[in-house]
């Protein structure tokens, strides 16, 4: 028998157990019969965060990624969603690749990764061959991002690393604050903007300035739930969200 709730796909998630943003974007897009599950990656809240500490801290999320997945296994989902970018940008397209064939092999599931959703919420869009890149990262995080980017056949204009001082600290970043990074990222020479880093608040912000700039800003949290929905064959519209969820 199905799940009460959850009878088209119970949705494994996981995210860093910072991470505040992410939640509640996957459950705005929620469409009814699918149901978010969430399980939280151990993350110390590091307050001084720098190039080094930075990518020290990804490296503690990345050791204790598989504990979440085991945790989230037990309520067993019917497909896996991880909640947090910046694993999946390292190594450029072949890590991407390693970083899912692992989880997959451990658990048995698919799984909807940031790096891959966004490439492929790129493809579909289409049109797209030059793009600027915002993040809450450091720099040292957004030479991976555009490496990713560069290795599926973009080309990264220009790229912004909002460099937080925290992993709490991301999700304080504002609304005017990402406008006017959007608007000095956006330029003729750019065919859309897209925004990675999980916990910072951009869904809405990023369907509001499509409007306004007449070219895809495409959120990492819409890009990812958007795969997810799509791959599992649930093709439900939803406004307000941007180009991805309301025409593809």
């Amino acid at each position: 028998m199905p799940d009460a709730l959850g009878w088209r796909r119970k949705f494994g998630v996981m995210a860093p157990s910072t991470n505040t943003i992410v939640q509640p974007d996957f459950d705005d897009m929620r469409p009814i019969g699918v149901t978010n599950h969430y399980s939280r990656i151990f993350t110390p809240n590091v307050k001084t965060l720098s190039n080094e500490s930075f990518r020290a801290g990804v490296d503690t999320i990345g050791s204790n990624v598989m504990d979440a997945i085991r945790s989230v296994m037990t309520c067993e989902p019917d497909y896996l969603i991880m909640g947090i970018s910046a694993l999946s940008f390292f190594g450029g397209a072949k890590g991407a690749e390693t970083f899912s064939k692992r989880i997959v092999e451990e658990t048995g599931l698919k799984i909807t990764t940031g790096s891959q959703a966004t490439s492929a919420a790129i493809e579909a869009i289409g049109g797209i061959k030059r793009i600027a890149v915002l993040t809450p990262y450091w720099p040292v995080m957004n030479a991976e991002v555009k490496r990713y980017f560069g290795d599926v056949g973009l080309t990264v204009v220009r790229d912004t690393a909002l460099q937080c001082k925290s992993w709490t600290g991301i999700a304080e970043v504002t609304t005017a604050e990402c406008r006017k990074v959007i608007r000095a990222l956006d330029g003729d020479d750019v065919d859309a903007i897209i925004q990675v880093g999980t916990n910072l608040s951009m869904v809405r912000l990023a369907a509001a300035a499509e409007l306004w700039l007449g070219k895809p800003v495409i959120a990492i949290n819409t890009a990812t739930y958007w795969h997810a929905l799509r791959t599992n064959g649930i093709k439900d519209r939803k406004a307000g969200f941007g180009r991805l969820l309301e025409e593809f």
